[in-house]
């Protein structure tokens, strides 16, 4: 008697740091079930895969305790390392398997994913009894059957609204990591939609850093830098954007998740299944150093809204595992002005004091969001007046230094007139003194 195709399953090792976190399966019906691995959830010291698995967090145990199964798309911890939109189209064309196949995809990149964890597909003969005969039982019989990797070729064009890629830097130039090379750079090159994103994400990080907040390193880098692009269909623009990888160090990972893993959330759900409060609390409360991290949180939303940037949705707030146990919060990230790009954009990603407006929210709106989180105010307050004093003081001048597009800096400086007074900048810097000293 022949097995049901239905019950052939390819099984994946989810490693942390050397450590089995669990085995993954993909069933031919689209099925797949992760299986913690006993060692692991049973390891007062065990790395942590996620917050919602570290031995502080509430139902920790008993979330490991039962396998996580789901149809189609995987958990969401797993879900959210893939990449979206027109670079999963990229992948999914070069593998020809289709654009929901996560299994195959996270096949395909688990040597190289965001944080710390590797996806290894499974010989046969080394997948565990215990999982197939108890395990996947509930599913009928399985029987395990070997990954066949297919080799991208790169030899087709797609557009892209934007495109990012893992490289790694050598003499200055930049590759596409490959196999068990780790990439150091993220590169995104320019968009086919919205002109000049490079040196608008360049200008907004640089600004932000300006007024503390904690950014990776970058630069802008010349496209005939970059080795081995895909033939992807790219604007009349000549350079592209680069930041460092924050996730990695001397050829090492670091592990991180985003706040979309955190709350257990897919990618699409990542504006609106929570708010700020949400994001604040899990800092404050789960954070390595609460205080500060949630110091640094604030500072950062008050300058996405300073640089009307309406995309800091869950996907781009994450934490960092430097002792591979303890999350602190990472340096930011995907600070764009967005607002130059929306035609009449009065929003950000996420309600804040229960307001999404850029030209309505004010201090009131900060110290609502502070309660709501159940963070003191009074430890929050002089990060957000030392923010924007060095906003008044410092960006005037160094907006028109930095290559942002000339029209993207007026449209930027309208902004700001149109604030609330709370965070009004004024690019004189005589009204700007005023402004500081009232």
């Amino acid at each position: 008697m022949t097995t049901d195709i239905r019950d052939e399953v390819t099984v994946l090792q989810l490693i942390l740091h050397g450590t089995l976190v669990g085995y993954l399966s993909g069933f031919k019906n689209g099925r797949n079930v992760l299986s913690i691995a006993d060692a692991f959830k049973n390891s007062p010291n065990r790395p942590t895969f996620s917050l919602i698995t570290h031995p502080n967090f509430p139902n920790a145990a008993k979330l490991m305790a039962e396998p996580w199964a789901r149809n189609q798309r995987l958990h969401p911890i797993l879900s959210n390392l893939l990449p979206e939109g027109s670079l999963r189209e990229l992948i999914a064309q070069g593998l020809k398997v289709h654009v929901d196949n996560e299994f195959h995809l996270l096949s395909y990149l688990g040597e190289d994913l965001p944080g710390a964890i590797k996806a290894i597909p499974m010989e046969p003969e080394d997948v565990p009894d215990y999982l197939l005969d108890t395990v996947l039982g509930a599913h009928g019989k399985a029987k395990a059957i070997k990954f066949v990797k297919i080799s991208q070729d790169n030899k087709f064009s797609l557009a892209g609204v934007q495109m990012k890629f893992s490289m790694k830097e050598k003499d200055g130039r930049y590759n596409l990591s490959k196999g068990d090379v780790l990439g150091d750079w993220i590169i995104k090159t320019a968009s086919t939609k919205h002109k000049y994103v490079p040196l608008n994400e360049y200008t907004s990080m640089s600004l932000a850093g300006l007024v503390g907040v904690d950014i990776p390193e970058i630069k802008l880098v010349d496209l005939d830098k970059l080795d081995n692009l895909p033939q992807i269909n790219l604007p009349d623009e000549k350079q592209a954007f680069a930041i460092k990888r924050f996730d990695r160090e001397d050829d090492q990972r670091i592990h991180m998740e985003d706040f979309a893993q955190i709350l257990v959330k897919y990618p699409h759900e990542k504006y609106t299944s929570a708010n700020y409060e949400n994001i604040g609390k899990i800092i404050f409360d789960y954070s390595g150093d609460g205080l500060a991290d949630v110091q640094q949180f604030a500072r950062r939303l008050l300058v996405n809204i300073l640089l009307a940037n309406g995309d800091a949705h869950l996907k781009n707030w994450s934490f960092l595992y430097p002792d591979k146990i303890t999350p602190r919060l990472s340096p930011a990230y995907d600070i764009v002005t967005t607002g130059v790009y929306i035609e009449n954009e009065t929003q950000y990603a996420l309600n804040l004091g229960k307001t999404k407006e850029f030209y309505g929210a004010s201090m009131a709106h900060f110290q609502l969001w502070a309660e709501k989180s159940g963070i003191p105010w009074r430890a929050i307050k002089p990060h957000l007046v030392d923010t924007l004093s060095k906003a008044r003081e410092l960006w005037p001048d160094a907006l028109e230094a930095l290559p942002m597009h000339n029209g993207h800096k007026e449209g930027l400086k309208d902004h700001w007139g149109r604030l609330h007074k709370d965070f009004k900048i004024n690019t004189t810097k005589t009204t700007n003194s005023r402004l500081r000293n009232s």
